[in-house]
């Protein structure tokens, strides 16, 4: 089933979606749509994942563009102001290059090392400009982000999102002690702790500046925009969970859902894939329901006052990207060079890491 009749990536070529893995209703229901700076999105952030040093200069020439990492931003935060695109976007490129180091740690044994990436990570969160000239790209790469980021709302959306922030880091540590002492956690502990390793709330936050302005708690908080949100991020990382499985069983992994289900619950490997796929489709449906009740929550908002009118638009904006979040990652997915196992020389290592030195220099 092909993707998009032009893809985002350089070379155009029709993507074709594995059967156990195409969801007809994202292809019939979620119109994929790209914001208009991407061309020029891609571009600057493969300039600073280089100037960063973030990734190699032959890894980031060979691959980053079929990494996608820009396209999957690009076709979610729809509406966005160009800087805050760029910015959420470099911090994304920054996530990935991130989950990657901590792979590599894990798979070399160096816990003494994410140790002090750990540190430096929760340091540079709490005072960036101190850490923007930090001997580890990863540490001055988060300082980096964090000042673009947090230059856009006001102090009290920056707290919230370093406190987020944080919790992932620490989710990070957990999930390095359960790969190291080979610990499968049960499916509820996965789940709860997925929400965090996936940032789930991190890439709610980021909907804020997308559309412009913090959300009181009361509309945060509120039951139909929560459930909204959660719904959305738990369908990307469930699906990234069904398309990672074959790469993750070839890296020795114990953190996915369908493991956790084949350890706990008894399943094979077959019908663990299935859980999973029902589990991704339930979201989906769940998600339009939700979206219904957000939207008429959204429209309680507009009261005849001028703040109630800009109020009930913002969660408008934030409900629609969470719709395109569901399209973008479905075919980031697959079109993406981070899920072609099949590709890579060793199924075990991607071709894009710096494995030899598992990132420190």
């Amino acid at each position: 089933m092909p993707a998009f009749s032009h893809s985002t990536t350089a070379t155009a070529t029709a993507i074709a979606v594995p059967p156990s893995l195409r969801l007809p209703e994202i292809e019939a229901a979620f119109t994929r749509q790209l914001h208009p700076y991407w061309p020029r999105l891609q571009e600057r952030t493969r300039t600073w994942l280089l100037e960063k040093r973030l990734m190699p200069a032959d890894k980031v020439e060979e691959y980053a563009d079929g990494l996608c990492y820009t396209d999957l931003m690009a076709g979610y935060y729809l509406g966005a102001p160009d800087p805050v695109l760029q910015a959420i976007a470099d911090y994304s490129a920054w996530f990935f290059v991130w989950d990657d180091r901590h792979d590599r740690y894990i798979v070399h044994r160096r816990p003494a090392a994410w140790g002090r990436l750990r540190k430096g990570l929760h340091q540079a969160l709490d005072s960036p400009r101190e850490h923007l000239h930090h001997r580890d790209p990863l540490v001055a790469g988060l300082a980096d982000s964090a000042l673009r980021l947090f230059s856009f709302l006001p102090g009290s959306w920056n707290a919230r999102f370093t406190r987020h922030f944080h919790e992932v880091i620490e989710a990070y540590d957990r999930e390095f002690r359960n790969r190291t002492e080979r610990i499968v956690p049960t499916v509820e502990e996965y789940l709860a702790l997925r929400r965090l390793t996936f940032a789930h709330w991190i890439w709610t936050d980021l909907l804020e500046p997308s559309a412009g302005r913090e959300l009181p708690d009361q509309v945060r908080k509120h039951p139909a925009f929560r459930r909204a949100a959660l719904l959305s991020q738990e369908f990307a990382a469930w699906y990234n969970d069904l398309c990672s499985l074959p790469k993750e069983i070839a890296g020795d992994e114990v953190h996915n859902l369908g493991i956790s289900l084949i350890a706990h619950e008894g399943m094979n490997l077959e019908e663990a894939i299935a859980e999973v796929r029902r589990r991704v489709e339930n979201c989906v449906s769940e998600f339009r329901a939700a979206e219904r009740k957000a939207l008429a929550f959204a429209d309680s908002l507009a009261d005849g006052t001028a703040r109630g009118a800009e109020l009930s638009e913002a969660v408008r904006t934030c409900l629609g990207n969470m719709r395109n979040w569901f399209s973008s990652v479905y075919w980031f997915h697959h079109e993406s060079g981070r899920y072609m196992v099949d590709n890579w020389d060793d199924r075990s290592t991607p071709p894009y890491v710096d494995n030899e030195t598992a990132g420190e220099k």
